[in-house]
């Protein structure tokens, strides 16, 4: 079992690994800089620092959002733990209520709860997870999914 929870986490932190690293003062650091090493100490100081949701909620720190995102991000502020829950499902009341805050299309919704259960390990990697970490994972998520970007671009 531990091989296995091991392997999804070495898994999804691989499918990661090649994500740009976004907004936040590490993004804004090592700017125009291409290769693993500026994308590496990017991701590390805006995670270590916390600062990336902080920008991507209000706007700042080089992130523009939409006020769907900042919705997002308060609920799940509060209600963490029934998000991952149902997530981990694929369906119920609080994956749809971050399809509402997000306007994701009820054409699209299948498609939206497809993608966060997939991710699940990416979105939730352990179990000291913030909701910021979260909503930055859902979020990077959305952007790289053709149909489901358009729900969180700013």
């Amino acid at each position: 079992m531990k091989k296995l929870i091991a392997g999804a986490i070495l898994l999804s932190a691989s499918s990661m690994a090649f994500a740009q690293p976004g907004c936040g003062v590490g993004a804004m650091i090592w700017k125009g800089q291409s290769g693993i090493a500026p994308h590496v100490l990017a991701a590390t100081t805006n995670g270590t620092f916390g600062n990336q949701t902080f920008g991507m909620t209000t706007g700042t720190l080089g992130c523009s959002t939409n006020q769907s995102v900042q919705s997002m991000a308060m609920y799940m502020d509060s209600n963490i733990d029934k998000v991952a829950r149902d997530m981990s499902r694929g369906s119920g009341e609080n994956l749809d209520t971050l399809a509402v805050l997000l306007g994701v299309e009820e054409a699209d919704r299948a498609d939206f709860r497809q993608v966060l259960q997939d991710n699940f390990a990416a979105i939730f990697p352990n179990s000291e997870t913030t909701s910021g970490e979260a909503v930055d994972a859902i979020v990077a998520l959305l952007e790289q999914n053709t149909s489901l970007s358009k729900y969180v671009a700013a």
